[in-house]
């Protein structure tokens, strides 16, 4: 788990200038030679006299000496001297072993040149506002109690490559000597790269790509093991970023397909369940964003303690195209139903505008019910769980095939499956098949979604404090893990 780096503060004293220093080079500050010795002497007769006459005990300290009498003086016996500074290190080695992460500086066209040109980074709106506070956004206010206390901003789903940059930074085992780290994290801007050019020609979606590989492959800690101890994040969908042909009407980067980056390890919003290779699925990042355990703990009391007036609820938009979508019968039957609260936007990022409106349909509703979105997986899932709302889900790949390492392997104990097939084909009824669950497993589903939140969120990436094992410190393990696994020849190293 990532904790808190030490912040060592230093004490400034403050020293008045004599009178000569001030500008009216005025006397008052400074005392006369011949009072100063006046002084020095009745003094030292003072006490010379008092240490014959009176016993020491006779003179206790006065408070404000006694203060400054260290602790080894008045209990000599029963404290231990401070840890050496080997003793430190020893410690910090025990904790860090098989865990140090040597990060790249990469030249800043990688990453910095990138954030300084975030107007255009998507041709439909700026997203200048979303890079502050270190990717997370500005503050949200609190909504009418929808958002309480601090740790809440609007998050954009595509800004984890700034947000895990900025954690890695006080990561807790870093090191300077690649020969001694476990695993080598190269902070490139991978999804903000690809995601400005998507609708540009082919060249030009990859040539960053490529400048990346090709900086990567001449270093000597690439070339120490080809990079399969390397690791990225590209805080979009694998899709984004594994195009099989050089055609400009071909979707994507090849980021992914690139060789030596197939050596890499590669952490996405998705994967490809078919083609798993090196990929490792994380959480798409939420709205939340604590700074310690204590504002977790707060937000999880609160979210066991909110009335669910709803049975169900969906926030989306339609999707053109067939009405015989399992997204189209959704929204028929909650729209027919008294016991569905729906949000509907026109489009997604109408939703992604009005993170108060989602939330308080979250908030309301027993389960919430997650279709695919442009591809299976959905932000709307991890804001629902931020809720304590049980999600509902119409493909096991919506979860269960791609988080594996954040959630129950158990899908039952947080989650429902209706088949997608059930509800296109054989008209079932998704109130029906919700209301037909007892109280009691609603209940202890709910705690498991609950208890989940830590796991599923990113903490706040600026925090001295992170006393809490988040979504990126799971992933972290993951992929030391992974890592040693290559190490050792084992094949489920990939």
């Amino acid at each position: 788990m990532m904790k808190a780096s030490t912040t060592n503060t230093t004490l400034e004293l403050g020293f008045q200038k004599d009178g000569t220093d001030k500008p009216d080079g005025g006397t008052g500050g400074v005392l006369w030679p011949s009072l100063i010795c006046y002084l020095v002497v009745a003094a030292t007769t003072f006490w010379a006299v008092a240490s014959i006459l009176f016993p020491p005990s006779a003179f206790p300290l006065p408070p404000l000496m006694s203060s400054v009498v260290t602790v080894s003086q008045q209990h000599p016996a029963s404290h231990e001297p401070p840890p050496s500074e080997d003793t430190r290190t020893n410690v910090t080695a025990n904790i860090c072993a098989g865990r140090y992460i040597y990060v790249y500086r990469l030249p800043p066209r990688f990453n910095d040149d990138i954030v300084r040109g975030c107007r255009a980074l998507r041709p439909w709106m700026d997203v200048c506002p979303y890079m502050a506070n270190c990717g997370l956004g500005r503050p949200l206010r609190d909504e009418g109690g929808v958002f309480p206390g601090r740790g809440w901003y609007a998050t954009d789903q595509f800004m984890l490559d700034v947000i895990f940059r900025c954690r890695m930074r006080r990561y807790d085992c870093l090191t300077g000597d690649p020969a001694r780290a476990s695993a080598v994290f190269v902070p490139a801007y991978a999804s903000l790269d690809g995601g400005r050019y998507l609708w540009n020609s082919t060249a030009t979606r990859d040539a960053l790509a490529l400048d990346l590989v090709a900086w990567l492959v001449r270093r000597p800690e690439w070339r120490a093991r080809g990079g399969r101890d390397h690791f990225l994040l590209a805080g979009r969908t694998a899709w984004d970023f594994l195009r099989k042909t050089d055609g400009d009407d071909d979707w994507g980067t090849k980021l992914l397909n690139i060789p030596a980056v197939r050596n890499m390890t590669a952490l996405v919003l998705e994967i490809d369940p078919w083609n798993r290779s090196n990929h490792l699925a994380v959480p798409y990042p939420t709205n939340f964003h604590p700074a310690t355990a204590a504002d977790v703990r707060a937000w999880q009391e609160k979210a066991r303690t909110l009335e669910r007036r709803w049975l169900f609820s969906f926030v989306g938009a339609a999707r053109p195209g067939s009405n015989k979508t399992v997204r189209a019968q959704i929204l028929q039957q909650c729209g027919a139903s008294s016991r569905c609260g729906m949000f509907r936007c026109k489009k997604g990022s109408e939703c992604e505008a009005a993170p108060g409106a989602m939330m308080r349909v979250f908030e309301s509703s027993s389960f919430c019910l997650q279709p695919r979105g442009d591809t299976t997986t959905r932000r709307s899932t991890f804001d629902a769980v931020l809720a304590g709302c049980i999600p509902v889900f119409f493909h096991p790949d919506s979860a269960y095939t791609q988080y594996a390492d954040h959630i129950p392997a158990e899908p039952e104990r947080w989650s429902v499956l209706i088949m997608h097939t059930d509800v296109t084909d054989r008209n079932v009824s998704i109130e029906e098949t919700l209301a037909k669950i007892p109280p009691a497993p609603v209940k202890a589903m709910r705690e498991e979604v609950i208890r989940l939140i830590p796991s599923l969120v990113y903490a706040d990436p600026r925090s001295t404090r992170v006393d809490f094992k988040d979504a990126l410190d799971i992933a972290v393990d993951v992929v030391l893990d992974r890592v040693a696994k290559r190490r050792r020849g084992d094949v489920g190293g990939r």
